[in-house]
């Protein structure tokens, strides 16, 4: 992995728990969509955020959930408010899109897990790909869904892609599922044999989305997380 220096370009809440922070890397790498970078907080303290952007953009994006003052996340944002530059090591990470696949393709994520699945669907549409893939996005409420309007966005305008946003509480107006994100995957499909899926969220709802996945016939190779290095 490389050592780069990042410019904070934009630092800015989606909503009072998460993070939109937009960097410029001091000279360009390649990644592969799903990879994810370190932030460098002191030589045995680095710590991982998925690349929200596809591969060849100018910047990276990163969705950071920091809710409460002094947390591990929070402290990331503010080194980036205080001293406007970061040092990062990249790429990482294995879960990255198999874009040679034709195979339909799952797409989970849980909270902020949505910055790993954003760059995989990004890349699809650059590729100008059309393999049929159906993006599941569990939140406890819409409020905490922050960008579901570009979820939406790609619903809408491109026929191969399937949104359906999961929350656990919910208006009488909300348009969407209102169930456990776990739960409505396995009400949607008997069988997730011969699907590519990829995983994003925290480490308890991975593990568990694999063990149900193996009672669903999952073929394990074609199961990308890169929680599962974490994950016994």
């Amino acid at each position: 992995m490389n050592s780069i220096r990042c410019k904070v370009e934009q630092l800015a809440p989606f909503n009072d728990a998460v993070y939109q922070v937009t960097l410029r890397p001091e000279h360009p790498f390649e990644f592969a969509a799903g990879q994810y970078l370190s932030i460098i907080m002191g030589e045995k303290d680095k710590r991982p955020f998925s690349i929200a952007s596809a591969p060849g953009s100018e910047l990276l994006e990163l969705h950071i959930g920091a809710a409460v003052s002094e947390s591990y996340p929070m402290q990331v944002v503010d080194l980036m408010r205080e001293h406007g530059e970061v040092l990062i090591e990249a790429p990482a990470g294995n879960a990255f899109l198999r874009h040679e696949s034709h195979r339909p393709r799952i797409l989970i994520a849980g909270g902020t897990g949505f910055s790993y699945i954003k760059s995989i669907v990004e890349q699809q549409i650059a590729l100008g790909q059309n393999v049929e893939t159906t993006l599941y996005w569990g939140c406890r409420t819409p409020a905490a869904m922050y960008y579901e309007s570009i979820a939406r966005q790609w619903h809408e305008q491109h026929p191969w892609l399937h949104f359906v946003p999961v929350v656990e509480e919910a208006p009488a107006d909300w348009n969407g599922r209102i169930n456990r994100l776990l739960d409505q995957i396995k009400q949607d499909f008997v069988s997730v044999n011969g699907y590519d899926i990829y995983i994003a969220g925290r480490f308890p709802m991975v593990g568990a989305a694999r063990e149900l996945f193996r009672e669903m016939g999952v073929e394990e190779a074609h199961l990308y997380g890169d929680a599962f290095a974490f994950i016994k």
